[in-house]
Formats: C-alpha cells, sequence, structure tokens
C-alpha cells in the first residue's frame, strides 16, 4: 500500500511560512535542491492546497520564462510530469498535470492507495497536511530544518492537541547545517 508522506522545509521553531507570509530563509543550497529532487522522483501522485499549487505553478513555466541551472531543468521535469491533486473550494480548473479533487481528502487518499502503481503520495501545503494528520492518514513526515528562528507563522505541525509518536527512521546535516528528519508515524 501507498504510503502518505509530508515532506517540506521548516524553520528550527517549527514554521514553513514565517509571520510576515514569506519563506525565503527556505531556499535550498545545491545540495538540499538535489536531495528535494530526488524525494519528488519517488513519489507516484502529489495532493496540495490551492497555495502551494499556485506557487508551485512557477516550474511549469520556469524553463520558458527564467534562465534555469542543470538542476533546476531536472526538477522542473520531474515535478510537470508527476500528476497532481489540488484541493480547493475556489479553483474552478487547474494547468499541467493537474486535477481538481473530486472528493474529499480521505476518499482521494483511499483511492490512490488501492490504485497500482509506484510512488508514495506526497501532500504538501500546511493546512491540507493538517487535515490529513488530523483523520490519521499521514504515514512519514520529512522535514528539512533550517537554521533559522522565525518567530511565529504558519506551523509544520498542526495536530490541534492530538498526540502522534513517531519512529525516528533517518537523518541527514548538510553542509549548509540544514537537518534533514525523517519519521514515520507509529501504529
Amino acid at each position: 500500500m501507498r504510503s502518505v508522506t509530508y515532506s517540506l522545509s521548516a524553520s528550527a521553531d517549527g514554521y514553513i511560512i514565517g509571520p510576515d507570509g514569506g519563506f525565503d530563509w527556505s531556499e535550498p543550497d545545491e545540495e538540499v535542491f538535489r536531495f528535494a529532487t530526488d524525494e519528488v522522483r519517488d513519489l507516484g501522485v502529489h495532493l496540495m492546497g490551492r497555495r502551494l499549487y499556485e506557487t508551485m505553478l512557477y516550474w511549469e513555466t520556469a524553463e520558458q520564462e527564467h534562465s534555469l541551472d542543470d538542476g533546476e531543468r531536472e526538477f522542473a521535469a520531474i515535478w510537470n510530469a508527476l500528476p497532481k491533486v489540488v484541493f480547493s473550494n475556489t479553483l474552478s480548473e487547474v494547468r499541467g498535470n493537474a486535477r481538481l479533487a473530486s472528493g474529499g481528502l480521505a476518499e482521494e487518499i483511499e483511492r490512490l492507495r488501492a490504485e497500482p502503481g509506484d510512488g508514495n503520495i506526497g501532500i504538501g501545503g500546511a493546512n491540507l497536511a493538517a487535515q490529513a494528520a488530523e483523520l490519521g492518514l499521514i504515514d512519514e513526515y520529512r522535514i528539512r530544518v533550517y537554521p533559522v528562528l522565525v518567530g511565529g507563522g504558519t506551523p509544520y505541525f498542526d495536530h490541534r492537541e492530538r498526540r502522534v509518536d513517531l519512529e525516528l527512521l533517518e537523518t541527514r546535516t548538510f553542509p549548509s547545517k540544514v537537518v534533514f528528519l525523517h519519521y514515520r508515524v507509529v501504529r
């Protein structure tokens, strides 16, 4: 059965977006970017909310509109080929290899887990991930922790006062002092 993985960057104090709405502090260096690209390469589908979808639209036209290095071109190719499911109450259409969710989050994940295919189910966007966590649907957390304290904003973990026990599977410290933490939910 395909696992649901939540992978995103976070500040050392646990935020994915700072109080000013910015996340420029999480711009990866070349090694961290390559690592994140490999994570995306291992996905079979990615679920996201509207805000993350709109942020990631950059990659749809990045190669035509910007000068990309080899790693960015590779990421764009992998990301654009990856099937995506967007959860939104305000969008009426999506572009690229994306579709709007046809059901609720639990129903979509159940259907995707049952489908044949390789690769995990990635989930992104703090609000969507919080909904999935509340429903007990996340199997793994993959966090790239940046050495910065932003003092508030949108938290990586929003479990609505629900305890979740985790088993540490892997850690890695990059030369840039970014620390990767990989946990599996203990059920």
